[in-house]
């Protein structure tokens, strides 16, 4: 319904997308460029940033959890860089996509945590 450009799961949906939670939200939580009618069982959160419409489900969920870490990755920081870095090697992420729409997002939530997990990344 939504469509499958510039959409994907965030909050604790996006969370259990990374394996990085064992919290089960009470309704799906996505993230999407517009938002349409009321979807049963599914909140709608809008985001405005075009390069999003460039992005799998998988890399928006990542993008979403950059705007609360702290909140979301209830397994641990360390956890979450294991689970990208794997996606990265299966190709399930694109990091030079993830960079273009980071540069993209007005929430500087995004944009630090989304550096620091760049940072960690290449650390190890």
């Amino acid at each position: 319904m939504l469509g499958e450009a510039g959409s994907g799961p965030t909050g604790y949906s996006a969370a259990r997308e990374w394996g990085v939670t064992t919290q089960i939200p009470s309704s799906f939580h996505v993230a999407t460029l517009w938002t349409t009618d009321p979807i049963p069982g599914v909140t709608q959160h809008a985001r405005r940033n075009k390069e999003r419409a460039k992005l799998n489900a998988k890399e928006i969920g990542l993008l979403e959890l950059m705007r609360a870490p702290d909140v979301y990755i209830e397994a641990g920081w360390n956890a979450l860089v294991a689970r990208v870095r794997d996606a990265l090697a299966k190709k399930e992420v694109r990091e030079e996509s993830l960079r273009t729409a980071v540069a993209g997002e007005r929430n500087t939530s995004v944009r630090e945590s989304f550096d620091r997990l760049v940072t960690d990344l290449a650390a190890h």
